[in-house]
């Protein structure tokens, strides 16, 4: 039984051995095992895919991205205003606790 696991194993490894010393040119893998050629590949891929994607956005018109502009702003002086005011009272507050 032993035997039949170590055949087993040795088989694996015959395949491996085969690959690296085929006569053609190996490019160097990195430590994730990937090659240069192989992250170029993909990374290619990834931009075609985005490229796609953003295709397929409805991007707003100038109106709408000035109207949700100024929305944010007043709505970030708003909230700087209120947290401004509570930590001012809160201040006073544990001023006084504390005196």
């Amino acid at each position: 039984m032993a035997k039949d696991k170590t055949q087993a194993a040795d088989g694996a490894e015959k395949p491996a051995k085969a690959k690296a010393s085929s006569g053609k040119v190996r490019e160097e893998a990195g430590k994730d095992g990937v090659s240069l050629t192989g992250r170029v590949d993909q990374a290619k891929e990834f931009f075609e895919q985005a490229k796609g994607e953003l295709r397929k956005v409805t991007w707003p018109t100038r109106e709408e991205t000035v109207k949700t502009g100024i929305a944010v702003l007043v709505f970030s002086v708003v909230m700087a205003i209120y947290l401004g005011v509570v930590d001012m009272a809160l201040s006073r507050l544990v001023a006084l606790i504390l005196s």
